[in-house]
């Protein structure tokens, strides 16, 4: 059986690692475009601050591809996928053979069109390690960065360079920081700590044209910049998918068991668009966990076995200068919230389940517990959701106290 991977990421890792569980004798090849082993990508802001190297961000030891006996392209893309002949084309025209195909292509960044944007000579986007080190070659300590996106991307890159730089101003079209995971308080407490770190917003604005190291936005602000980021977002890597005729829409589209509109293609991670557990449809999860779980299902689904990843939600865990923030699930139906001077918890409740939660500060400790209950799909009527949602701490004493009321109703 050959095996063939798109891709050298995390996906890839859960793919390789499930595979070698039930078949040891099939080959294994992964083709990747970056030169680079496998990484967390979320790193590679730490990288800039210095907390840590790109040893330590490696996702798995340097023996991982000899331990499960895979063929490892590096620095090679390939350009064709011929599905009814299961047929690869690389880059130097070698043609490859398959019988099983993961597509892990991941994301690529979002760029929108902006006057004279391509004469400015210093832009970087901010998604991969040759992102960060091509970034990081022209930080110096009088630069004054300007970047552009509020979002998760954006954010993580200010907090990578903030102690390297003269300055770093953020501009989003957005009103708010996070808009796509924080509420409105959630927003307004995160860039308060951001602003105090000495990070600068323009928020509700936009780049009308840049002139020289110049930008002049949309309200009429000129901000001077020598470096420029591109955060604005990402979009699913389908191209390849789509050219091969695969069914896709924003992401290549899968099942359950991450197999796609083609019995012998696979797909997982950020390139694919699988079924979300609350919503009951389709979504694009760009999450590291669910990319190895994608990868790991699609494995088992390769060598004739199944396993199917039914738990997919939406989840974030990040953090910024100490400011620890959880998200998941939906921001629908009812909603309990509780803040204290250093923490903020939001906790949505629709039809006698617990569906989302935004946690920051101090309120991310025991987040798990309302990750598992959002997951497993309790009903919170089973509990005492009241002291569970003001100290999930509790939790192991409310099921304490289900299971001694039970043994004495029996």
């Amino acid at each position: 059986m050959q095996y063939v991977i798109i891709g050298n990421s995390i996906t890839s890792v859960g793919c390789i690692e499930s595979i070698r569980k039930h078949d040891s004798q099939g080959s294994i090849t992964v083709i990747g475009e970056e030169n680079h082993p496998i990484y967390a990508r979320p790193l590679i802001s730490y990288l800039l601050q210095g907390k840590t190297d790109e040893q330590k961000m490696t996702y798995r030891d340097a023996d991982f591809y000899e331990k499960h006996s895979v063929r490892l392209l590096i620095g090679r893309k390939v350009e064709k996928i011929e599905a009814e002949t299961q047929l690869l084309t690389l880059d130097d025209g070698v043609v490859m053979q398959y019988d099983k195909l993961l597509i892990a292509t991941g994301s690529l960044p979002f760029i929108p069109a902006m006057k004279n944007l391509e004469e400015v000579a210093k832009k970087h986007t901010f998604l991969s390690l040759s992102d960060a080190k091509e970034l990081e070659s022209e930080l110096l300590p009088t630069s004054r960065v300007l970047i552009i996106g509020a979002g998760l991307i954006g954010l993580k890159c200010a907090e990578g360079i903030l102690e390297r730089v003269q300055s770093v101003t953020v501009v989003d079209l957005a009103g708010r920081i996070l808009s796509s995971i924080l509420d409105e308080e959630g927003s307004l407490r995160v860039q308060a700590h951001l602003e105090q770190a000495g990070i600068r917003f323009h928020l509700g604005d936009s780049v009308r044209e840049f002139c020289g190291q110049e930008a002049l936005l949309s309200s009429g602000k000129v901000v001077g910049f020598d470096i420029l980021v591109m955060a604005v977002g990402v979009k699913p890597n389908i191209q390849l998918a789509k050219d091969a005729g695969l069914a896709v829409n924003k992401g290549i589209l899968i099942d359950q068991a991450c197999r796609t509109s083609d019995a012998h293609i696979w797909a997982g991670g950020d390139c694919s668009e699988g079924w979300e557990l609350l919503s009951g449809e389709r979504r694009n999860l760009a999450l590291l966990p669910n990319a190895y779980m994608q990868g790991e299902s699609a494995g088992y689904s390769m060598t004739g076995n199944e396993h199917r990843f039914e738990n997919a939600i939406a989840m974030n865990a990040i953090g910024f200068f100490g400011l620890h923030i959880i998200t998941a699930g939906m921001y629908e139906g009812e909603d309990l919230c509780f803040t204290t001077e250093s923490g903020y918890k939001r906790l949505f409740i629709k039809d006698h389940h617990l569906v989302g939660c935004i946690l920051i500060g101090d309120q991310v400790l025991r987040g798990g517990i309302y990750i598992d209950l959002i997951r497993s799909r309790t009903d919170l009527r089973t509990l005492d959701f009241a002291m569970i949602s003001e100290q999930p701490a509790l939790m192991a004493f409310a099921q304490k106290v289900r299971s001694e009321q039970l043994g004495r109703a029996q």
